[in-house]
């Protein structure tokens, strides 16, 4: 897979939402970087604008702020496209109530590529559905399988991966669910 940026949106735009979800959540720079496993580098570089980060990175980040990944995206109607390693995720539409947060994902997968994901938050789950090809995905050490016409899920509160297997790309929708976190 060719490298591309992660994001179809201005990476200045996206850093200034990360910047201020940090601010808010009073963390650091140095402290978010070292628990989303990210250089202080790459994170001050997200922040600014000048790095456009990979899927995995703004996963990481997103997770350790306790906010679901659309909080830092422009929002639907036009999907939102993120590249990760191995995936291609259009975000198409996200829901939101009091108690939990859903993000809807078109995705493609090419053969051959595994994409590693880091835990999201305890409680957040994955629920995939695939329409072409067979896919290898869900928790690293429990990987679940998927073929045309399945569907798949797990708590993807563990470190995660997915990967297309057979010579087919792998065409899905990946329903991502938050719950809120409780405020005092």
């Amino acid at each position: 897979m060719e490298s591309r940026p992660a994001l179809d949106t201005d990476p200045r735009v996206v850093g200034e939402r990360v910047r201020v979800l940090r601010q808010a959540a009073g963390v650091s720079l140095s402290e978010l970087a070292n628990r989303a496993g990210i250089g202080k580098a790459t994170l001050s570089g997200v922040e600014t604008g000048t790095r456009n980060p990979t899927l995995e990175t703004l996963w990481a980040i997103t997770a350790q702020l306790g906010v679901p990944i659309g909080a830092i995206l422009d929002t639907p109607p036009s999907p939102q496209i993120m590249r990760g390693t191995a995936i291609e995720a259009a975000l198409l539409e996200l829901f939101e109530d009091e108690w939990v947060t859903y993000e809807l994902y078109r995705l493609r997968i090419p053969p051959g590529i595994t994409q590693t994901s880091a835990a999201h938050l305890e409680g957040v789950s994955e629920h995939l559905t695939v329409f072409s090809g067979t896919l290898i995905a869900g928790p690293v050490d429990a990987p679940l399988t998927a073929r045309p016409g399945h569907h798949i899920s797990w708590l993807s509160d563990v470190p995660h991966s997915y990967r297309a297997v057979g010579p087919e790309e792998v065409k899905a929708s990946l329903l991502m669910r938050y719950p809120t976190p409780v405020r005092p």
